[in-house]
């Protein structure tokens, strides 16, 4: 009995450790809401594939910010050892931008609101390994995202025209730890991470995630979550400090 409450204990300081932020919430931050829809398919003991679609709010959930599209493959090499790969379309709602002049008063370009198609491919390696009913899992994400090049996009003041916005491909790192529990007797399993994204200008973001599973005849899993997004540098269009709900759905077959 003791030594199940030193396991709660340590379950429960290592849940507030993660998704406690390393910034305090400011007043300016965003809330959106996420909701995905998600469908895998078992090949075999080795291989599964799946294909999801996502939608993203943003301004207070008052605006649309983003939808996407994606397939994915999945390879078990070894218990607690995996290997996946896939492709996603995206489709981002991207702000509105007004550039001003060094003397702070003449306008440089304006960019008005527009939605911008990309392209995201990544390739990852995920490692998990299980302590009682606590499992710890450990996953590294290669993700290279391209932009086309959009026409006709960008007002240049001095030109009197309009401009291109250029086409941009980017590499990023993901790595993201996470910690679940599987509650005896149950449906509902809690689970905690914390996920890191690097550039060739060093760490861009933290993500921070709350949320909990619920599986209905091992065929069926809902989850809600609660995500605090931290920016440090990154350059997309819409990332910012953000508060986020998420609702999703996967069928399992």
């Amino acid at each position: 009995m003791k030594e199940l409450s030193m396991k709660k204990s340590a379950i429960i300081a290592l849940l507030a450790a993660i998704s406690m932020p390393t910034q305090s919430f400011a007043q300016t931050d965003d809330f959106g809401m996420w909701y995905e829809l998600g469908v895998e398919k078992k090949l075999s003991r080795k291989w599964s594939v799946g294909a999801d679609a996502e939608l993203r709010t943003r301004n207070n959930t008052r605006t649309l910010d983003r939808w996407s599209l994606g397939v994915n493959a999945e390879y078990k090499i070894i218990k607690g050892l995996k290997i996946s790969g896939g492709y996603t379309l995206l489709d981002y709602n991207v702000k509105e931008e007004l550039d001003m002049k060094s003397n702070g008063w003449s306008y440089n370009k304006w960019t008005p609101s527009y939605w911008s198609l990309r392209h995201r491919f990544n390739v990852s390696l995920s490692g998990s390994m299980d302590w009682g009913r606590l499992s710890i899992g450990l996953r590294e994400r290669w993700q290279y995202t391209y932009r086309p090049e959009a026409t006709g996009k960008k007002y240049d003041f001095d030109e009197e025209a309009w401009t291109s916005v250029k086409g941009k491909g980017k590499n990023v790192l993901r790595s993201r730890l996470q910690l679940a529990y599987d509650i005896p007797h149950w449906k509902f399993d809690p689970f905690a991470n914390i996920e890191m994204f690097h550039d060739g200008g060093g760490l861009q973001k933290v993500r921070y995630q709350l949320g909990v599973d619920y599986n209905y005849k091992k065929k069926h899993v809902f989850s809600l979550t609660y995500r605090f997004q931290n920016v440090n540098n990154d350059d997309d269009d819409n990332d910012a400090n953000s508060h986020l709900i998420g609702f999703s759905y996967k069928y399992k077959f």
